[in-house]
């Protein structure tokens, strides 16, 4: 009885134990059982990691902002330092920005300017070995870049970072007679070469692209374009953003577009037919009373306002008043630019 009496307890034992195994959840079976690797694969328990959260300032930056990266490690990991590693656009090397110690309480701060859009992590800067000594490994280090490198499960999640690019254009406030080629200079940093850039100008009440120039080594363009509608526009130059820098627009002056007509001179002391005078005036036989049309004759500009109808010569396309043609050191009949 006693050999059946015995083997019936372990029966009932081992089926205790069995049971006990079920509700243990199959991902703590395998975080304790998978062995930790450092850069070198040399085994590390699980027992001696130490996790690290971290914590981005901000996820949008502008070019050469500053990113600070703040968090904390387990205490167990006081002594140690961290390093700020950075892969840009798709790339999965990763390079070392900043190092900084554990503090006692194992919190760290890392600062670093930013130029590219990437991701970002924090990662022990010397590798841990069994006994929680720490070791050089340069050759780690080198593969990783910047003399840092990685326990495997040791480092922060990867955050996404975006940084816009800078651009910088020298266009200002151009005139040009219509069919007239102009370059327009600027430079996109960071500089990559082969970036798309379009010159756009406000038309309508919308942004309408009207050349495209593509991004030197150095990241320096330069547009050519001729234009052929005349007045005055606003320009901007945009870059659409990709794997780098997120997008980004700058104003970039007003664009006036002239051609060549004849005109002439009067003294409006009477009255006009639009019905009020315009200390700048100007008469047209065509244009909307109010139409404001810039001149320019020998650089010198004005914007007047159509307030009169004439000349009624042929051949003549505008008539200025004493004002306009006195500004423009304009007298008798000729050439002049005009925007309309």
């Amino acid at each position: 009885m006693r050999p059946k009496l015995t083997t019936r307890r372990a029966r009932l034992a081992y089926a205790g134990a069995g049971a006990s195994v079920l509700v243990i959840p199959a991902t703590a079976i395998a975080l304790n059982s998978t062995p930790v690797t450092d850069a070198r694969g040399a085994g590390v328990p699980a027992s001696t990691r130490s996790a690290l959260d971290a914590y981005l300032s901000r996820h949008r930056l502008g070019y050469g902002d500053m990113l600070a990266v703040a968090g904390t490690a387990s205490p167990g990991a006081a002594g140690q330092s961290v390093s700020l590693q950075f892969a840009p656009g798709a790339s999965s090397t990763w390079r070392s920005l900043a190092t900084a110690p554990l503090t006692p309480g194992g919190h760290f701060r890392l600062v670093a300017r930013m130029r590219k859009s990437g991701l970002v992590r924090v990662v022990y800067s010397r590798a841990t070995t069994p006994t929680g000594a720490l070791t050089a490994a340069p050759s780690a280090a080198a593969a990783l870049g910047g003399g840092a490198f990685e326990v495997a499960g040791q480092g922060s999640a990867p955050q996404r970072v975006h940084v816009f690019a800078s651009l910088r254009t020298a266009l200002g406030a151009p005139n040009v007679l219509a069919g007239q080629t102009v370059g327009l200079p600027g430079r996109l940093l960071p500089g990559v070469a082969g970036r798309d850039i379009r010159l756009q100008a406000l038309t309508g009440g919308g942004w309408r692209t009207i050349a495209h120039a593509r991004t030197g080594p150095a990241g320096r363009f330069r547009f050519q374009y001729a234009p052929a509608d005349l007045g005055r526009r606003a320009l901007r130059v945009r870059f659409g953003g990709d794997l780098l820098n997120a997008r980004v627009s700058t104003l970039a002056g007003e664009l006036t577009v002239y051609h060549p007509s004849v005109a002439s001179w009067y003294d409006d002391a009477g009255g006009t037919a639009c019905g009020f005078h315009a200390h700048f005036g100007v008469a047209n036989r065509g244009l909307p009373c109010g139409t404001q049309v810039t001149f320019d004759e020998a650089g010198r500009i004005v914007t007047a306002v159509v307030d009169d109808r004439g000349p009624f010569i042929s051949g003549r396309d505008w008539d200025l008043n004493q004002n306009t043609a006195a500004a423009l050191g304009f007298s008798g009949v000729g050439t002049i630019w005009a925007s309309s």
